[in-house]
């Protein structure tokens, strides 16, 4: 990796050192082979994930700071999903030759920026040459008090969804499909590719939530809402009916939809990576926990189904009532095995 004079490992080191500082819980934090930290109050709550370029995002469309941002976001939405405060995080990237100082210097400003944003701290990671395209890997480390599994859901339970969904998939099928499409507002444009580039995670909304007790069950939209309500169904023992009219899907992803001649529903359902929140409830909890939410926090939560007994199948239900096929999300060992 260079910019004019080679950029080393240790050059690199320092650069990021210099931007992500220490903070609240760190007592040594990069520059030696492992952190040192200093949990507070509650369970500990890790994740981690991966992406790689031209799996999880195309470099033609997608800018170093926004690849930064999304390697951040994807872990916040997880530990979001656990109603958990997110704490530190270790950033291993790799990235092919030829890529500059500046590019690398605008990738961790993106995920610092969102980290900032999030009270999270960048304590250690690893770098290296890629011999393909960029990889990242993040790991973040947090805290919860109660945390929210996927195995709590129970029979008669309301299934509901912050925001909206389908967005960052319509931003996918826009960035792909690369025209201009002029009848489109700009406003909608600008909407969904925000939305597949650089996701806001619901983590104050989940810790606001959890604190209420009512929730049974939680977990983000990162692989589509078929596959990740599946979890919950797979993980309480349990099924579900989701009636497809009722899914919160805004003007702009039906406006992209229609301009690209696609049914936003399957965008909703099956399209991934909205890093919404999941979650259920039971039915006398969900009226008080919505309308407190969006007075807290703006964000509305949607009731789109119910959990039901028996095998952990889903039933998608059209506003006739009828039954209609879904196809599932995201699947890495699947198909063709790339989201974007």
């Amino acid at each position: 990796m260079s910019a004019g004079p080679r950029l080393t490992e240790t050059e690199l080191i320092k650069m990021i050192r210099a931007r992500a500082g220490g903070g609240t819980g760190v007592r040594v934090g990069i520059g030696d082979d492992c952190a040192v930290l200093e949990p507070g109050r509650g369970l500990l709550v890790v994740t981690t994930d991966l992406l790689l370029e031209n799996i999880h995002f195309r470099r033609q469309y997608t800018e170093p700071a926004d690849i930064g941002w999304k390697a951040m976001a994807v872990n916040l939405s997880d530990i979001a999903a656990t109603a958990g405060r997110p704490r530190w995080a270790l950033v291993a990237l790799a990235c092919p030759e030829g890529t500059t100082a500046a590019e690398v210097e605008a990738f961790y400003t993106g995920a610092l920026k969102l980290g900032d944003e999030h009270g999270v701290v960048i304590v250690g990671g690893d770098t290296s040459v890629s011999p393909t395209g960029w990889l990242v890997n993040v790991t973040l480390i947090g805290e919860a008090i109660r945390p929210v599994l996927r195995s709590g859901a129970q029979p008669g339970d309301v299934v509901a969804v912050t925001g909206s969904i389908g967005a960052s998939a319509g931003g996918l099928a826009l960035l792909e499909d690369g025209r201009e499409l002029p009848g489109l507002p700009a406003s909608a444009r600008a909407r969904v590719v925000a939305a597949h580039l650089r996701p806001q995670p619901r983590v104050a909304e989940g810790r606001w939530m959890a604190d209420t007790g009512d929730l049974t069950a939680m977990i983000d939209l990162s692989d589509g809402l078929a596959t990740d309500l599946g979890h919950i169904t797979i993980e309480s023992t349990a099924g579900a009916r989701i009636h497809l009219d009722r899914l919160p899907v805004d003007e702009s992803t039906r406006a992209v939809a229609a301009a690209l001649g696609r049914d936003p529903l399957d965008w909703a359902t099956s399209g991934g990576e909205d890093y919404e929140l999941l979650l259920t409830c039971p039915p006398a909890a969900f009226e008080g926990l919505a309308a407190e939410l969006r007075e807290a926090t703006g964000v509305p939560l949607t009731a789109i189904g119910e959990i039901t007994a028996g095998a952990p199948r889903i039933r998608w239900l059209d506003a006739d009532g009828r039954e209609r096929p879904v196809a599932p999300g995201f699947e890495h060992f699947g198909g063709e095995g790339r989201r974007g």
